[in-house]
């Protein structure tokens, strides 16, 4: 199954015209670092079982990493798992890893190996940063560093990023692993609370009489269906023989309504409407509930307004619970308004074209949105990053602590829109909902 996930993101990456905002300390630690197109240095450096080997035949007509650390390294240690995540998705499709380590002392960088359970090739000169010939020739300066390296043995990319590196290998993935999509794309119109409400619905090819569960993905505030987070979800859903809708809240993209009327008492209306539509397609055997931001609200609030069976799993990202708090405090996204909350304006202009209706205030106010969402008690996903600066990622982890046996996600540095790596977001939930509902 990771197989073929990877390779629906690779593929899919291609197309999705997504810009990364990435936390770049590459522009602190990887200055010095070999720059793309530079062909690299060749080193004999034994394995942990005392062999010679050369990088070169290591890496030898096949994309390379090369990962640069040190057992004694915190950074190092903290980033492991993250590479040995990249190692299991990306090995399969043919790319090499090999660790190169900075340690001295033989017995404690073997322990680590061990202790870390790490299975891509490993080499060290047995000496120290500042005294290896290897990080002099890479201009290693900063553990932990990696490099990209392609078949002819030339620099693709080097960076202390491990999520930059993913990026960077889910985009070559897309070049290296086509796949082309089993199912059809079908656009629809759904009675919502305030008018008609445009959604598409993403089917997996399915035999007569045959029937398969489907997901909601509800949009952040100001969003709308389309875009990649959602897209990928959605694309990879369908290669496991799960459906998917996803749709415009009133006021939004294709959909009536005047966003300036728009609510989340409202939205959640609009998400009822969608559930009681894909509910009874003759196709449909279970329905999960996505949402991001605003629309993670929505979801959590609707799994717990409707009956506990609803929803078969819910899976939020970064579901913005400080909007009740914010309207306590009379303001939004950082603008605060002079007027009461328990009685705000008409609307507060919120730049774009776009006012915030004063409905909209009220009713925020006073959100039950944990006292509402606690109702539900299936499987859960709560994905936030500990650097958002829109929702506190704290607001994530309430739902979480609420919901027994539900699972956490807390993504280190990522902002309210994962575009640090989106593609782990979005792997994140499609690998839960397959998990769960029993995706092919």
């Amino acid at each position: 199954m990771r197989k073929v996930l990877l390779c629906l993101l690779a593929f899919f990456a291609a197309s999705a015209q997504a810009q990364f905002k990435i936390n770049d300390d590459d522009v602190k630690y990887a200055t010095e670092l070999l720059k793309p197109g530079t062909a690299v240095p060749d080193f004999k450096l034994r394995d942990r079982i005392g062999k010679w080997q050369t990088i070169s035949k290591l890496a030898k007509g096949r994309y390379t990493v090369l990962d640069f650390w040190a057992s004694w390294c915190p950074d190092c240690r903290k980033d492991i798992p993250n590479i040995q995540r990249l190692y299991g998705k990306f090995a399969p499709l043919g790319v090499q890893f090999v660790g190169v380590s900075f340690d001295d002392d033989a017995a404690k960088w073997k322990a680590a190996i061990e202790q870390y359970g790490i299975r891509y090739p490993q080499v060290s000169q047995l000496k120290r940063m500042r005294e290896s010939e290897v990080a002099s020739a890479y201009g290693v300066k900063w553990i932990p560093s990696m490099m990209l390296i392609d078949k002819e043995g030339k620099v693709m990319l080097s960076t202390v990023l491990s999520d930059k590196l993913e990026v960077k290998l889910t985009e070559l993935m897309a070049k290296e692993c086509p796949v082309t999509l089993k199912g059809t794309s079908e656009r629809v119109t759904i009675d919502g609370g305030k008018g008609k409400l445009q959604g598409i619905i993403q089917k997996p090819v399915l035999a007569q009489g045959e029937t398969c569960p489907m997901v909601m993905l509800c949009h952040g505030f100001g969003g709308k269906k389309d875009g990649p987070l959602f897209e990928l979800i959605a694309d990879s859903l369908m290669q496991h023989g799960i459906a998917s809708i996803r749709f415009d809240f009133n006021g939004h993209g294709e959909s009536e309504g005047e966003f300036v009327e728009m609510t989340v008492p409202n939205e959640i209306e609009d998400a009822i409407k969608v559930y009681e539509y894909v509910r009874d397609l003759r196709y449909v055997d279970g329905v999960a509930i996505v949402g991001h931001s605003q629309g993670g609200v929505v979801a959590a609030m609707t799994a717990g307004k409707l009956e506990t069976d609803a929803f078969r799993a819910v899976a939020l990202l970064a579901p913005a619970g400080v909007l009740r708090d914010d309207a306590i405090r009379g303001s939004f996204m950082g603008r605060f308004y002079e007027e009461s909350p328990l009685d705000p304006p008409d609307y507060v202009d919120i730049g774009g074209g776009k006012r915030l209706g004063g409905e909209y205030i009220r009713t925020a106010f006073s959100l039950p949105i944990y006292e509402t969402a606690a109702k539900y008690q299936g499987p859960a996903l709560v994905v936030h990053g500990t650097g958002d600066r829109v929702v506190p990622y704290t607001y994530g982890e309430r739902f979480h602590q609420q919901w027994p046996g539900s699972e956490m996600v807390l993504l280190d540095a990522y902002d309210h829109g994962f575009s640090q790596n989106i593609y782990r977001a979005t792997n994140l939930v499609s690998e839960f909902l397959i998990k769960t509902l029993g995706g092919k």
